[in-house]
């Protein structure tokens, strides 16, 4: 049987006006890792691949999805839809299954992730023309698999494939170009900054010491956590908090059955809880510092956790993405938000080294961390 052609949408979502100096850092990287995709894209087979970007508008995730579906795929076609930030690590093997998932005869999906997807092939786009306002990307192959009845293949046991770029730090994490854009960015507007470059290096010493104990606490994925017993040394405490919590909207849920087989009432959900959430709503974020030192040594904290048990899972009511990235940055200086600032402050004067930042930090960047360790005992 004939194979469908194939076609690659990367979106990208440009700074806003007025955008702060991270967040113009982030988006210009972003930018240039979204070039690089489009030609490894072309190279790995697709027939078609293209940078959809332009400012925020409002719009959720779905509608857009759903109006390119529209547009493109009246008589079929296979489509992969990624970020310009999504799988930094992908290597020319890994975007061929990708392109081979989509240009199946049959129907098929495939994603980096079920649970908090950021690439997804659909061997026929017009399943996506039906796609209702999803908030973002994560929730798609809930969708697909509960909503539109499509059987759904990930491949999240390849840890390379769960990195992807959300914040400054990320770009840290991986290291290369976009590392020096992070630090220039920095220098030009706060100076250099030394608490983010000795936490790290002070985890990488952490996962390799076998007296240490290390605080690992938010969307912590089952293979991380299996790597973490022969991957690193250290003792490790664990926090597994909010997995899928991007994916968890109503809208990609199938309805529950009633007992006469008809849709009965949804319960209502329940919001994003974090047991360091309430510890934190009892003594406040200045207590951060404290509760690691009772705890370990040092701790890798997934603050969108925290701020979605404190806010809610929209992230339109958490702090702007300037305050978050300059709080991953162990910035506090730099955050108007009073709560992040204040538990940033606590981890930046804390002896034990913490580092916040988001889903990358507490999985693929812990492994990223860990090379760093092994690279600098050779």
């Amino acid at each position: 049987m004939p194979v469908r052609p194939v076609v690659v949408l990367i979106l990208h979502a440009e700074a806003p006006e007025g955008a702060g100096p991270l967040t113009r850092a982030l988006d210009e990287t972003r930018r240039s890792l979204a070039g690089v995709q489009l030609e490894a894209w072309r190279s790995a087979g697709a027939d078609e691949a293209e940078i959809v970007a332009g400012p925020p508008d409002g719009r959720p995730f779905g509608e857009r999805l759903a109006h390119e579906a529209q547009r493109r795929f009246v008589r079929g076609g296979g489509l992969v839809v990624t970020g310009s930030g999504s799988i930094p690590l992908a290597g020319a093997a890994d975007l061929r299954r990708f392109v081979e998932a989509a240009a199946d005869p049959g129907s098929r999906v495939l994603a980096n992730n079920r649970y908090s997807a950021d690439v997804v092939a659909v061997s026929d786009g017009r399943i996506l023309r039906g796609l209702p306002p999803l908030p973002a990307d994560n929730a798609l192959p809930r969708w697909l698999e509960e909503r539109a009845g499509a059987a759904v293949e990930d491949l999240r046991s390849s840890w390379r494939l769960g990195v992807d770029v959300d914040t400054p730090l990320d770009l840290l994490l991986l290291g290369g170009r976009g590392a020096r854009q992070v630090r220039s960015t920095l220098e030009a507007a706060d100076g250099p900054n030394p608490r983010i470059e000795a936490s790290l290096a002070a985890l990488t010493e952490i996962l390799s010491n076998r007296r240490a104990e290390l605080l690992v606490a938010g969307r912590v994925s089952a293979p991380t956590l299996r790597w973490l017993e022969d991957g690193a040394a250290c003792r490790v405490r664990a926090l597994v908090e909010e997995r899928g919590l991007r994916a968890a909207t109503r809208l990609a849920m199938a309805e529950e059955p009633g007992k006469a087989g008809r849709a009965s009432a949804r319960p209502p959900q329940r919001p994003p809880r974090s047991v360091l959430g309430e510890l934190l709503d009892s003594n406040g974020p200045d207590d951060l510092a404290g509760a690691v030192a009772r705890l370990a040594d040092a701790a890798v904290i997934d603050t969108r956790v925290l701020l979605a048990h404190r806010l809610g899972a929209e992230e339109s009511r958490w702090p702007v993405p300037e305050d978050r990235y300059a709080s991953d940055l162990l910035l506090p200086r730099l955050v108007a938000d009073p709560w992040l600032r204040a538990l940033t402050a606590s981890a930046s004067l804390l002896d034990h080294p913490i580092v916040l930042g988001g889903h990358t930090l507490v999985n693929g960047g812990l492994r990223l961390l860990a090379q760093r360790a092994r690279t600098a005992d050779r």
